[in-house]
């Protein structure tokens, strides 16, 4: 497996665009995106768990219900959630995107972000498709930055690998910065390939990943009404179709969690007012059950999410919140470590802490990507965790964010 160039329009067949159609104020912003494969492909979703869900979530699930999907569309700017119309805008996007490109509306995926509650004009989507459409070509970032809100940074990679002899690409976009703590999806991401693997087997290995990768991501405890992670696979590398579990498969997955865990990454770094990248690594613990609520505990905690902001080893706080995490853990066993490019420090050892150099750890945590190292030192188990810092500037975005 090695990466490569072209986000979402690497693998063969998929073609991608972004425009400003008028959702959003600032013109020099695109706030409308296409993806689009060449042919029918396999497809799978997972969507939010929140009960109030964007009306795009709906009428996407419902298009999904045969695995086959072959554009996704998807506005910025307006959520498209809490609206009375909301699934009549929905749908026409869908039929005028269909109309526009010869494909059955039923085959488009449809995904909106943005302020939730504010009424949406079909108008500006009507008016853009065109754009839209005749723009598709090698320009994954465009579409990149089409689904972007408060993000910073389009989020974007690809990576090729092999698939019974042949060369398969893989491929992911992706938007979120705040309004992040997922459960069974995260964001909106999208992602293509063109390995051959149906629609079921898709589902399971979508379904598989997000568990160890998607729904370890939080940047600030609110599970969003819009989130989506979909996967197309047009099946375009020419490979046997992936129908049952074996190498194939595994290789399969491997590529998928590859491309996820960088997007995970992206996204936590680039949470709303951040400086720093967070990643919580738990070993040791009795099973993958407590490894993982530890590790999201820490992750989510506030008062550590500061003290790293402010690069002060409060380790305290740490275990703190794995003392109020649910897990159950022996506390006199724990150990605890920060570490960065700048080195490595420990700061607490059997439930209790040590001595260790201020000025050491302070250097460690100025660093913009911080690991923090929990051993629980009850059993084999291990998880990962990615969020960033608490900072001033969070607040400040959240402030005025309608305004």
């Amino acid at each position: 497996m090695k990466m490569i160039d072209g986000g979402v329009c690497a693998a063969k067949g998929f073609t991608a665009s972004g425009v400003h159609c008028g959702i959003r104020k600032n013109k020099s912003k695109r706030d409308l995106a296409l993806i689009y494969s060449e042919v029918p492909a396999s497809a799978a979703a997972v969507y939010t768990t929140n009960l109030v869900k964007g009306a795009p979530l709906t009428v996407t699930k419902n298009h999904l219900s045969n695995g086959v999907a072959q554009a996704i569309i998807c506005n910025s700017g307006n959520a498209n959630t809490c609206n009375a119309n909301g699934i009549e805008i929905a749908e026409a996007t869908c039929e005028l995107l269909g109309e526009a490109l010869s494909i059955p509306a039923e085959n488009v995926v449809v995904a909106s972000t943005g302020v939730i509650g504010q009424p949406l004009s079909i108008e500006p989507i009507r008016g853009g498709i065109p754009a839209l459409v005749a723009e598709l070509g090698d320009h994954s970032d465009a579409a990149a930055e089409g689904i972007m809100t408060t993000d910073t940074k389009k989020k974007e990679i690809a990576v090729s690998f092999t698939v019974g002899g042949r060369e398969c690409r893989i491929g992911g976009i992706a938007k979120g910065s705040g309004m992040i703590h997922p459960n069974m999806a995260t964001m909106l991401v999208f992602i293509t390939t063109d390995c051959a693997i149906s629609p079921d087997m898709l589902q399971r290995a979508l379904s598989s990943d997000i568990a160890e990768t998607f729904n370890m991501v939080s940047v600030d405890g609110d599970t969003s009404t819009n989130d989506m992670v979909t996967v197309l696979a047009n099946g375009m590398a020419g490979n046997e179709t992936i129908a049952r579990e074996g190498e194939d498969f595994n290789a399969f997955m491997k590529a998928l969690n590859t491309v996820t865990v960088h997007l995970c990454r992206c996204i936590a770094a680039d949470g709303e007012g951040a400086t720093k990248l967070l990643e919580c690594r738990v070993t040791g613990a009795a099973d993958l059950s407590v490894a993982k609520t530890v590790a999201k505990s820490v992750i989510c905690s506030s008062l550590t999410k500061a003290a790293m902001f402010g690069a002060d080893a409060n380790w305290g706080r740490v275990l703190c919140a794995i003392g109020y995490s649910g897990a159950q853990v022996d506390v006199s066993r724990i150990d605890v470590a920060f570490r960065s490019d700048r080195g490595t420090v420990a700061v607490c050892e059997n439930g209790a802490g040590i001595d260790f150099s201020e000025e050491k750890a302070k250097e460690i945590l100025l660093e913009q990507e911080i690991e923090i190292l929990i051993d629980l030192k009850s059993g084999e188990a291990s998880s990962t965790a990615w969020g960033c810092d608490l900072t001033y500037e969070y607040v400040k975005i959240n402030g005025d964010y309608r305004t």
